[in-house]
């Protein structure tokens, strides 16, 4: 299962902060939907993500009625985001046809 969607890069501080770019309700309700299939427990999912041309392994976490995709200082670093940045996000959900 493949999905492609724009998102700004947040800031979430928290105990460890980091930054996230929130999937959209129309592919949060699609990563729902097979979530009992690939999940490995808290409603994480594991994906492997893209923006730009930098590729990574990550899960994505539940919040609320969507999902957060992190992204790790060297993919911002690599692509040169900041936050606020409006990205085009792939994910690739293996295991989904």
């Amino acid at each position: 299962m493949e999905l492609q969607f724009e998102g700004e890069i947040i800031f979430w501080r928290g105990p460890s902060p980091f930054h996230f770019v929130e999937v959209p309700p129309d592919q949060s309700d699609q990563l729902r939907a097979v979530s009992g299939m690939v999940s490995y427990g808290w409603g994480v999912i594991p994906v492997v993500s893209q923006i730009g041309s930098t590729r990574w392994k990550t899960s994505l976490f539940p919040k609320g009625e969507a999902y957060l995709v992190p992204v790790k200082s060297a993919v911002r670093l690599s692509e040169q985001l900041e936050i606020a940045s409006f990205v085009d996000v792939r994910l690739v959900i293996e295991g989904v046809r």
